[in-house]
């Protein structure tokens, strides 16, 4: 195929022959303009013209590649016709420096919260309503939190707590915390390394990364990143075409994947009100076009533009197919109910995460925490528990150590930490998620201590009193961490650092 001038794709610049270049190859989108999520306009923005840049963050990098026809892949620009332009500093970008340079040193972060309050300071408006973004009233993404502190320890005394050992294996892995990194999307948003910042940190730590779907990193560039031996799981939006699933799951098993979490709680996704307020903000933070200009949907933000290919059709009969087409475990995320739990043990599944989607999907649905313990002890039903054939994970909410510990002594094999890791990158990158592993390290040994417990193997139901945690309204001590994302030096209660 002969190269394609820049001079060439710009003659296509309307909306009745839009063509754009993405990482130096040209597609003709025009037939695609209508059925864009985000509306025909930020297409046309870029027609005829490098969109590159505004692509990468917010699309998985092969979702143009994947979802446009193949007769609607040009074929490459010639770089002899690319001129190459200087950037100039926006506003936007100055305002970034100067916040960057204003974030407390790294060593003033003491636990995962302060990773969320320079996040929610630096980051741009859309990004922060992306990550931070839950459903509707955003009751459950507040129930995740709240659900812990309705747990409260029993701690044994005069034990030999002089060493304590918090390494476990998730799925048969070692691991060096009995916490695994979630999927978590768009990772380039927040820091232009995205989750390579994850991978590298936990393949420096021996912590497992659970790989997404939605990555703003391509797959191969995250295995690329691992170092030998590092084990990573395959976090799985099952697409409506499943030739391409399964090209995706069986090329993921071939570069050494351990494990595959297929989600299964998000046939739609759920009402993001203030992801979906983005769509009428520019980035200048000028309020956008009215509904039914340019095709906007006010039902529609970042997260349905990355989203449309996930099959609303998935169902049990699926699961058979999913065991032919791979030797990887298997484990359902989403689950929430113990009638689905035994479900899952039946199908031949090798475990499910308790999850909620944090809090993103169905508003007032209850936390992992709170499903845990009925899940539990219906799986007694099925066998000896713990059952070595079949594990039981939890996420949502977890910003202490001592939430990993409750939900391991009631019946979790380990924890899915997403939110905060992604806001420990977008803060301080690789290093901020290095510290993020530190600050777990280290509640972990004084937590371990205080309950008496020596080993993972040691925490028990009985030293937990979870008598209060199906009690939704309650005297439930007030999260000021969390409710301020601030622990910093406030002036009449307002963070310093947020006013910059």
């Amino acid at each position: 195929m002969s190269l394609i001038s820049t001079k060439a794709v710009a003659e296509h610049a309307s909306a009745s022959s839009c063509w754009i270049i993405v990482h130096g190859k040209v597609y003709d989108v025009t037939e695609f303009l209508p059925e864009h999520p985000g509306g025909s306009k930020i297409i046309l923005k870029y027609a005829g013209k490098d969109a590159t840049e505004a692509y990468d963050p917010i699309h998985p990098p092969d979702a143009i590649t994947t979802h446009l026809p193949k007769e609607k892949h040009l074929g490459a620009v010639d770089p002899n016709t690319v001129v190459k332009v200087v950037k100039e500093l926006t506003d936007e970008d100055r305002k970034h420096e100067a916040l960057m340079a204003a974030r407390p040193s790294i060593d003033e972060i003491i636990n995962l919260h302060d990773f969320e309050a320079v996040a929610k300071a630096i980051l741009p408006a859309k990004a922060w309503a992306y990550y931070s973004s839950a459903s509707d009233d955003e009751i459950t993404i507040r129930e995740n939190r709240a659900a812990y502190q309705r747990i409260w320890f029993r701690p044994r005394i005069l034990r030999d707590v002089s060493t304590v050992d918090w390494s476990t294996t998730i799925l048969g892995q070692r691991s060096t915390l009995p916490v695994y990194i979630s999927a978590t999307a768009l990772g380039k948003l927040g820091h232009p390394d995205g989750e390579l910042n994850l991978t590298r940190a936990a393949g420096k730590h021996g912590v497992i990364q659970m790989i997404p779907t939605l990555a703003s990193c391509s797959f191969d560039e995250i295995v690329d990143a691992a170092v030998p031996g590092q084990v990573q799981f395959l976090q799985l939006y099952v697409n409506r075409d499943r030739e391409i699933t399964k090209k995706y799951v069986q090329h993921a098993e071939k570069r050494g994947v351990k494990g595959l979490f297929i989600t299964v709680d998000a046939p739609q996704l759920g009402r993001r009100e203030k992801d979906m307020r983005m769509k009428f903000v520019d980035e200048s933070g000028v309020a956008k076009v009215q509904e039914g200009q340019d095709g906007v949907k006010k039902n529609e933000g970042v997260a349905r533009a990355i989203s449309s290919f996930i099959d609303p059709s998935l169902s049990w009969k699926d699961i058979p197919w999913f065991k032919s087409i791979t030797n990887m475990p298997i484990v359902l995320k989403g689950v929430a109910t113990p009638e689905d739990a035994l479900l899952a043990y039946d199908y031949g599944v090798q475990g499910i995460v308790l999850s909620n989607h944090g809090g993103r999907q169905l508003d007032t649905a209850r936390s992992g925490i709170e499903n845990l313990i009925e899940v539990v002890e219906a799986l007694k039903t099925r066998g000896p528990w713990p059952n070595p054939k079949f594990e039981v994970f939890v996420d949502g909410g977890i910003r202490r150590a001592s939430d990993v510990l409750k939900a391991i002594a009631l019946g979790a094999k380990a924890v899915g930490v997403g939110r905060a890791f992604m806001y420990s990158f977008c803060a301080y990158g690789q290093e901020g998620v290095e510290k993020a592993f530190q600050i777990f390290r280290d509640e972990l040994e004084m937590n371990m201590r205080l309950i008496g417990a020596r080993s993972i193997d040691e925490l028990v139901p009985q030293m937990v009193d979870a008598s209060a945690i199906h009690s939704h309204v309650g005297l439930t001590p007030a999260d000021n961490l969390y409710n301020t994302t601030c622990t910093y030096p406030t002036h009449s209660g307002v963070c310093i650092f947020l006013l910059i």
